[in-house]
């Protein structure tokens, strides 16, 4: 079994997957100064959990944006699953063309996303991904990686509000009854939701129209269950994206 993690700024995703079906995914918080036996253990509980025998594990895929918390998670994979990690990087065999002025400075999220979007639905593909920046990603028809936009994303509109904002409460992301809010927090809510999904709805309709012809679009991330059903251009939600393009990723480097 193979033993897929993508840690992000806010959150770590993880799985497992027996060949190419993922056997269990889970999601915990970023927190930096645990320690590898922290997340170590975290991460055999929930494989406990699932029933799922470490023991079985022979290969380990790590897609990481934080760097602090790279050597962690490296030793976590040496001491709890005894396998040398294989860290995604430029230097890996990704199978996608990269045509960013500075291909280094897409992260690798991004790109396993990218790889997952255009095995799985063909090209041309547009990624959104709700996550601590809202983040859209463009594979042409070929394949080819050609672009994408990065804006602040949920999460980081409402802390931002609250941080910033003297009387303002920090509020629960969910969507209101209505865009006219009766209280601060409603107000809030209307604001950082609707907000959300007018950006979405205008750079994706932006971007359909730079690169012609009907575009698949995919959301994904945390936030996508809470935005795109009510952006009314997204065709597909697939949580498990990134933990998909790591498989891939992985096989390109290992498998003949």
């Amino acid at each position: 079994m193979l033993l897929v993690v993508d840690i992000g700024n806010t959150s770590i995703c993880f799985g497992v997957y027996a060949g190419k079906k993922l056997v269990g995914s889970w999601r915990i918080s970023t927190i930096t100064g645990k320690t590898s036996d922290e997340y170590g253990a975290e991460i055999v509980n929930f494989l406990d959990f699932g029933e799922i025998d470490r023991g079985k594990i022979f290969g380990v895929a790590i897609s990481c944006v934080v760097p602090s918390m790279l050597p962690i998670f490296e030793e976590v994979s040496e001491r709890y699953f005894h396998v040398k990690p294989l860290v995604v990087s430029r230097a890996s065999q990704l199978g996608m063309t990269i045509l960013y002025e500075n291909p280094k400075e897409v992260g690798t999220d991004r790109v396993s996303t990218s790889i997952a979007a255009f095995e799985l639905y063909g090209g041309p593909v547009i990624v959104v991904d709700f996550g601590t920046a809202t983040t859209f990603d463009v594979v042409d028809e070929k394949g080819e990686y050609i672009g994408g936009v990065i804006a602040p994303g949920v999460g980081i509109s409402s802390q931002a509000l609250f941080e910033r904002g003297a009387q303002l409460p920090q509020v629960e992301l969910s969507k209101p009854e209505s865009i006219i809010g009766k209280n601060t927090k409603k107000s809030m809510q209307a604001g950082i939701i609707y907000g959300t999904i007018g950006q979405v709805k205008e750079i994706l309709s932006r971007i359909r129209k730079e690169i012609g012809g009907n575009p698949k679009i995919v959301a994904t991330g945390g936030y996508a269950g809470l935005i795109a059903p009510e952006v009314g251009m997204i065709d597909t939600i697939n949580r498990d994206l990134v933990l998909e393009g790591l498989r891939i990723i992985w096989e390109r480097n290992f498998r003949p």
